[in-house]
C-alpha cells in the first residue's frame, strides 16, 4: 500500500519556482503562462492534480499568488471570469462528472471561456425556486423554454450555469434540474437591461427550443436546487468575502478624498466616516475568518452575512462619498449607453459608484432573503410559515 506524502508550503512554494523558471512572465505569452499555471496544479491549490489543483491544503493559495505577483506574473483577470470562477467552477466540481470537469474547468479559469448565470426570472426572483423555464425531455436531449433576467455578462458569455422546471407535478423545489447551457445555442437570444448608471451591464435572456444534451446536466434530474445551493452560496462568498487590504475598495476612496480635500471636511462628516471606516474593517477581518473557515469544508450560510454586509456598506459609503463631493459628487460622468464586461467601483466617479450600489442589495440574493437565511440557518431563528412547502407546483397560484 502507497501513501501519498501530504503537499506543504515549501513544496508548493517549489512548484510556483519551477513554473516561473520554466515561463518566465516577461517573455511567455500570457494566456500560455496561465495554461501552464494550470497545468502546474497552482490555479486552485485544493481541487484535485490535473484539475488545476494538488489536493493540497485551501490555505496554500495564497503561497501561489504571493510567490507569482512578486514574479511580476499575470492574474486571470477575475473580475471579468468572477461568475465563472466563483459560481460554476466549484458547482462543476461538486457534481460534474469526469468529462464535464476536464471539459470546462482549464478554460473557465484561464478566461478563455466567460461564463454567466441563467438562474432569476421575471417572476421568480427572491423566491427562486418557483422559478418558471421548462426543461422537456426529448430522447438525449432537452427542449428549454422560458426567460431569465438580470444576467450578468450574458452579452460576453459563451457558457451558462442554468436552472429550469423538469417536473411541474412536483413540489416547487423538488422539480428542478440543473443544465450547463451553451449561449451560442440557437434559441438563445441576449437582450441588454438598461440600468440606473445608464449602462446595461445586465441582460435579459430568452431561450427558445433551446436543445440541451443530457451529457450538459449537472447533478441527478430533479436535484437541481440541491446542485443551485453550492452555487448560491459559493456566489455569495465570492461576492461579500473577496479577499482586500486594509482601506481597500469603497471606503478606501473615500478615505483619499477626506485626506486630500481638507476644505470639504465637516464634523458630522467625519464621525459617519469613522463609523464606516470601523465597520468596514470589522467587515474586512470577517472576511478573512470566513475564508479560514472554508479550509475546512463547504462554504455555509455565513456567506449571506457577508453579502450583507457588503451591500449595506456599499451604500452607506457611496451616500458618504456624495455628500463629501458637494456638488461635486452630483455630477455624472457618461450617460452613454455601453454594455461593460465588468463592473469597476473604484475606477469610476463618485455618482456611477452611488448609482451602482443600489444594485449590491438585489444582485446575488436580495437583501430580505438573506435575512430570513441568517435568521433561520445561522441564528436558529424559527423559519416563516410557508403553505406552498408541499404544493405541486402547477397547482401554485401564480
Amino acid at each position: 500500500m502507497t501513501t501519498t506524502t501530504p503537499v506543504d508550503a515549501d513544496e508548493v512554494r517549489r512548484r510556483t519556482h519551477e513554473l516561473l523558471a520554466s515561463h518566465p512572465p516577461a517573455t511567455t505569452d500570457r494566456t500560455d503562462f496561465l495554461k501552464a499555471r494550470f497545468d502546474a496544479g497552482l490555479a486552485w491549490v485544493h481541487y484535485p492534480a490535473g484539475l488545476g489543483g494538488l489536493d493540497a491544503p485551501r490555505a496554500l493559495q495564497q503561497v501561489v499568488d504571493t510567490e507569482l505577483a512578486e514574479a511580476g506574473a499575470p492574474d486571470n483577470d477575475p473580475r471579468r471570469i468572477g461568475i465563472g470562477l466563483g459560481m460554476a467552477a466549484p458547482t462543476i466540481l461538486g457534481y460534474g462528472t469526469d468529462e464535464q470537469k476536464e471539459r470546462f474547468l482549464r478554460p473557465l479559469w484561464v478566461g478563455e471561456e466567460v461564463w454567466c448565470q441563467l438562474f432569476s426570472e421575471p417572476g421568480a426572483g427572491s423566491d427562486l425556486a418557483a422559478l418558471g423555464t421548462r426543461a422537456v425531455r426529448d430522447g438525449d436531449t432537452w427542449v428549454v423554454d422560458g426567460q431569465k433576467v438580470w444576467t450578468s455578462s450574458a452579452h460576453v458569455a459563451r457558457w451558462a450555469i442554468l436552472i429550469a422546471r423538469t417536473d411541474p407535478d412536483l413540489p416547487k423545489h423538488r422539480g428542478i434540474s440543473y443544465f450547463i447551457c451553451d449561449m451560442t445555442d440557437p434559441g438563445v437570444e441576449v437582450r441588454p437591461l438598461r440600468q440606473i448608471t445608464g449602462e446595461a451591464e445586465f441582460n435579459e435572456v430568452f431561450l427558445t427550443g433551446v436543445r440541451i444534451p443530457d451529457s450538459r446536466r449537472l447533478g441527478p434530474v430533479g436535484d437541481g436546487w440541491r446542485v443551485a445551493q453550492t452555487t448560491l452560496m459559493n456566489e455569495r462568498v465570492s461576492i461579500g468575502g473577496a479577499r482586500i487590504p486594509r482601506e481597500g475598495g469603497m471606503i478606501g476612496t473615500v478615505a483619499r478624498t477626506w485626506r486630500e480635500r481638507p476644505e470639504l471636511r465637516t464634523h458630522d462628516l467625519h464621525q459617519r466616516l469613522l463609523t464606516l471606516w470601523v465597520e468596514a474593517e470589522v467587515a474586512r477581518l470577517s472576511g478573512e475568518r470566513l475564508r479560514q473557515q472554508l479550509v475546512a469544508g463547504q462554504p455555509g450560510p455565513e456567506g449571506s452575512a457577508m453579502k450583507l454586509a457588503f451591500a449595506r456598506l456599499n451604500q452607506q459609503i457611496s451616500g458618504l462619498e456624495v455628500e463629501l463631493l458637494g456638488e461635486e459628487g452630483l455630477l455624472y460622468g457618461d450617460w452613454t449607453m455601453s454594455r461593460p464586461e465588468l463592473v469597476d467601483f473604484t475606477g469610476r466617479d463618485a455618482g456611477y459608484r452611488y448609482l451602482r450600489s443600489k444594485g449590491n442589495s438585489i444582485e446575488g440574493g436580495t437583501s430580505e432573503v438573506l435575512l430570513n437565511i441568517v435568521a433561520e440557518r445561522v441564528l436558529g431563528l424559527p423559519p416563516e410559515p410557508r403553505n406552498d412547502k408541499d404544493v405541486a407546483w402547477k397547482d401554485l397560484s401564480r
